[in-house]
């Protein structure tokens, strides 16, 4: 099978698997949604591409924020050099991240980790719990139960989740075997978004169902988006940002 045969292949399985994950996931939106919640995703390194995909993007939730450790930076006043490949590693990171955003008692959080065992999402993880807020964990179960903890309590992000939405990513996460041993061809991105997407269509399905209209950016680039995105944006002023 090449790539994209292995590729389609599993993202047909976790669609199909993940449908009820998904359908809990949506669940926790809705509430959130109709008392003006925000949806508040966070993700590092790659993860942050599936944070993209659930905060300030066309077809999406206007009330969505994206959290990163460049957070620091971007709101926190720190310098760029803090910014290192070991960041996301470390506890306490956590703390300034969440301080730092414009958190309300009624916002939902998804957080995004394919190994799921870092000591910065996993300390997240706790602190959202801690405070009240749903979460929705995005990871690979099978990555995630082969590794060790990085975080002093042992937990990970899977342990600590009120939903888990399984990327069926494997151990490595790549999908062609190397000869002679490695493996090469990413696939949680792909699979990730998928279960992102499919998580915010189904809320947007409920919403609509129940007579509401679900606030939805248009593209930019189409005839009056700017003009309908900055109107719904009003509504949630100071509650979401846009940051680089």
């Amino acid at each position: 099978m090449t790539y994209a045969d292995r590729v389609l292949d599993l993202a047909h399985q976790v669609a199909e698997s993940q449908a009820e994950p998904v359908r809990k996931a949506a669940a926790l939106l809705v509430p959130s949604l109709r008392a003006d919640g925000v949806v508040n995703a966070f993700g590092s390194g790659h993860s942050e591409a599936i944070a993209m995909e659930i905060a300030g993007r066309a077809g999406g939730l206007v009330p969505s924020n994206r959290l990163t450790p460049r957070d620091l930076v971007l709101y926190g006043g720190q310098p760029p050099g803090v910014l290192t490949p070991e960041l996301e590693r470390d506890p306490a990171v956590a703390r300034q991240i969440y301080d730092l955003a414009p958190v309300a008692p009624q916002d939902v959080f998804v957080l995004i980790s394919s190994s799921g065992v870092n000591g910065t999402v996993v300390e997240l993880a706790s602190i959202v719990k801690d405070q009240g807020h749903p979460l929705i964990a995005l990871t690979s179960v099978k990555h995630s139960t082969q590794m060790t903890s990085r975080h002093p309590s042992g937990s990970k992000l899977l342990d600590l989740a009120d939903v888990v939405l399984d990327n069926g990513a494997p151990y490595g996460d790549a999908l062609l075997d190397l000869p002679g041993g490695g493996s090469y061809g990413a696939v949680s991105t792909i699979t990730s978004a998928l279960l992102a997407q499919m998580v915010v269509t189904e809320a947007v399905d409920e919403l609509v169902a129940m007579g509401e209209t679900p606030p939805i950016y248009l593209s930019a680039n189409v005839a009056g988006g700017d003009e309908h995105n900055k109107a719904l944006e009003s509504r949630y002023a100071g509650r979401i940002r846009r940051g680089a």
